[in-house]
Order: structure tokens, then C-alpha cells, then sequence
């Protein structure tokens, strides 16, 4: 075919032109390239010039291809409003007043002879006043609130979102876990609505509602940093959210709420070197807060199973140095003589395993079983003694209150 078409030329020949213009093309590109990487280098700005030329050589865009064009999609917005406008009118602002006691030495003669008739310090002292933050659970005006908020005052006002104010009384408080209720004299009170705790995850977006500062009722948002934080020494009986939602002193005892607005805790401390808020708030559990406020309603007090014992964590060292089968549980390290544990045959050194069905792993959690039975009830513990299970029959007695200055 070559022949036919290209008389006279031979193979080679034809080999050798396919290669020499091979080779220019080449090195064509090779300058090309290179002149592009210099120019890149040292002149961008020619390049830039270039495409602007380029640009304004180009007609104008006509309606129709702008109309064509397709359109961005808008960036998607997440908004809190609904849920602070849902939850906002149920918090409260409270203001605490605690009389000061003047010296009561200060009407004896003798004293008013040593000391002039009237101490300024002790008559002229005003009224010590708390600030902090509650939250209305029921339209007949019942207020969740933290027990230190209202602690040892004489006189309590609520300040709702509407600007209405009202009295309230103490109805009951409990100081291991850090919470009061009260009842104000609201008509018409705006009852938050409970959420579900169990559903709540880490990384969930929370607002934390209340009066920090005394500045007025403030709305911060944040997420659910952890779950069932404990061994913060706050309280005796601790399982807190924690949250990065800005907390500060003066938001105690107001609302977490969810992104629907229903209340899933009650903020109650922050972790702080300066007094304000780093990001490290804790919030006590809503469904601990409604079993709280529903014993105080109906009995006055909350009334928790209790068996005499002191206990700590088991850990690995001591399993391993005591030779013990489990790695996990609550060891007894003491045990009150002639209490319910040691009637019923618990020794130091025992380690607790189960209480009824419930499995323990750590002191926080037998502390929260035992709690949760009834005085005067019976129960079965699982303990280990050694390489011996044991299950021991208790009858649980009645917590001794705790006073709040020995917390």
C-alpha cells in the first residue's frame, strides 16, 4: 500500500520522517512547558493579565443564559428559636434574702458599756441577698430550683419572664442531691415539659436558660459534652450531664432543655478558674430532678434505702493482690456495727456484685441501687468473699439525713 501510494519511497524512509517529526514535537512541547513553568514562576501576573483580556474579548451574557444558570443552594441554617421560645416563659429568675442576726450580746449592759450603745456592725448590717435561677414543672406553681440557691432564707421571690413577681415558699429540699421545690402564687404558671433523658446522646445541642449575673434571663446554647459524670464531689448522689453551654454563677437551678425546648436537666455547678464560665457546666439529670420533686411533693422529704457500709472501687491491683475471680464491683471497707449489712452477714473486704438484678461495677452505682430500695424492704446481694460467691438477704433501713454543712 505504501508502495502504491508513495512511489519511490522506501520503508526506512518513511520510518525515519515519522521519527524526526516525533522528535520535534516533543521537544516543541518540552519548550512550551518549560516557557509556561518560568512564566509561572516569575510573571503570574502576565497570566492573569492574559485571562482578563480574554474575558473582556467575550460578549456580555445574555437574560437567558443567566436565567439558565443553575443557582446555588442556599446554606443550610440551624436555629435554636423555637426551642428557647417553647422553654423560656417556664424559667424564673429568684431572688433569695436571708436575715444577718446581729449580735445578741448586743443589749447587755455590760457589753453596751464596753462597747457603746449601738455596734454599727451589728445594726446597721442589710440583708444578705442570693441570686439564681428556677424552673416552673407545674401549672399550679411548683419551681424546680437547687437547694443552694434557696439555702437558709427567710424570704423568696421569683421574677418571671413576663415581668411578673410572686413570693414563694419552701416546699421541701434535698441537700444530696442539691435540689429544692418550691410553690409560688402564679396564675396561670407556664409549666415546662419533661423531656426524655434517655435519649439524650453526646454531641446533642442543649441551651442552658437562666439569670447569670443578675443581667436578666439569658439563652446559651452548646451540646452534651458527657453523660453520667460522678466523683465530682457536688453531691452525694451524682450522675451529671455535662455540657459546654455557657454556664455562670446565677444560672443555678435554671433549665437544660433540648432542641424541642422540653427540660432534660437542671444546671446546678461549673468547673471555673475565674468564676465564669470555661465550657465545663454540669447539669443534674431531669428524671433525677422529677423523682426528687415528686417525693418532696407527696412526703416532704426523699426517703433512700440505706445498708451501713463504707465501700470504694474495686480496682485491678487489689483484685490481683486478694486474688478475687472479678475485676469489677463495690469493695466493703467498713461496715456499721449492728447496721443492716452487718446483720445480715457482710464483712470488710466483701466486694458487691448485685443488688436484686442490678449489676454493680463501682461504688456510684451501688451507691444509686441501694438508694433506690425502699426502707424496711428486703433485698439480695451477690457479694464475692474471696473465691466464694455468696448471696446475702438484707433488710434495708431508712438514709440518715445529711445535713448540708457536713457535704
Amino acid at each position: 500500500w505504501i508502495n502504491s501510494q508513495l512511489p519511490g519511497v522506501s520503508l526506512w524512509q518513511i520510518r525515519t520522517m515519522w521519527r524526526r517529526t516525533w522528535l520535534i514535537f516533543s521537544q516543541a512541547v518540552t519548550v512550551a512547558v518549560a516557557l509556561l513553568f518560568v512564566v509561572t514562576t516569575f510573571r503570574p501576573e502576565w497570566l492573569g493579565h492574559m485571562s482578563r483580556q480574554r474575558a473582556a474579548s467575550l460578549p456580555p451574557p445574555t437574560l437567558a443564559a443567566v436565567s439558565a444558570a443553575p443557582a446555588s443552594a442556599p446554606m443550610a441554617t440551624i436555629s435554636l428559636a423555637a426551642a428557647a421560645r417553647r422553654a423560656t416563659p417556664a424559667v424564673v429568675s429568684i431572688v433569695a434574702t436571708k436575715a444577718v442576726r446581729g449580735n445578741p450580746h448586743a443589749e447587755d449592759p455590760a457589753f453596751r458599756w464596753f462597747f457603746g450603745p449601738r455596734p454599727p456592725r451589728d445594726s446597721q448590717r442589710s440583708p444578705q441577698t442570693g441570686l439564681g435561677s428556677g424552673v416552673i414543672v407545674s401549672p399550679e406553681g411548683y419551681v424546680l430550683t437547687n437547694n443552694h440557691v434557696i439555702e437558709g432564707a427567710s424570704e423568696i421571690e421569683v421574677q418571671l419572664a413576663d415581668g411578673r413577681v410572686a413570693r414563694a415558699e419552701i416546699v421541701g429540699t434535698d441537700a444530696e442531691t442539691d435540689l429544692a421545690v418550691l410553690r409560688a402564687s402564679i396564675d396561670r404558671a407556664p409549666a415546662i415539659t419533661w423531656g426524655d433523658v434517655r435519649a439524650l446522646q453526646v454531641g446533642d445541642a442543649v441551651l442552658a436558660i437562666g439569670n447569670p449575673f443578675n443581667v436578666g434571663l439569658t439563652v446559651t446554647s452548646g451540646i452534651v459534652s458527657a453523660m453520667g459524670r460522678n466523683r465530682l464531689g457536688l453531691s452525694t448522689y451524682e450522675n451529671f450531664i455535662q455540657t459546654d453551654a455557657a454556664i455562670n454563677p446565677g444560672n443555678s437551678g435554671g433549665a437544660l432543655v433540648n432542641a424541642s425546648g422540653e427540660l432534660v436537666g437542671v444546671n446546678t455547678a461549673i468547673f471555673s478558674r475565674t468564676g465564669g464560665s470555661l465550657g465545663i457546666g454540669f447539669a443534674i439529670p431531669a428524671d433525677t430532678a422529677r423523682q426528687v420533686l415528686e417525693a418532696l411533693i407527696q412526703d416532704g422529704q426523699v426517703t433512700r434505702g440505706w445498708l451501713g457500709v463504707d465501700t470504694r472501687d474495686l480496682t485491678p491491683e487489689f483484685a490481683e493482690a486478694f486474688k478475687l475471680p472479678v475485676t469489677q464491683g463495690a469493695l466493703i471497707t467498713g461496715v456499721l456495727q449492728d447496721g443492716p449489712a452487718a446483720n445480715a452477714g457482710i464483712k470488710p473486704g466483701d466486694v458487691v456484685l448485685k443488688v436484686g438484678e442490678a449489676t454493680i461495677g463501682n461504688t456510684a452505682e451501688l451507691l444509686g441501687a441501694v438508694a433506690g430500695l425502699k426502707p424496711q424492704s428486703r433485698s439480695r446481694l451477690t457479694v464475692q468473699r474471696g473465691a466464694q460467691a455468696l448471696q446475702l438477704d438484707v433488710q434495708v433501713a431508712q438514709r440518715p439525713k445529711v445535713r448540708p454543712a457536713a457535704r
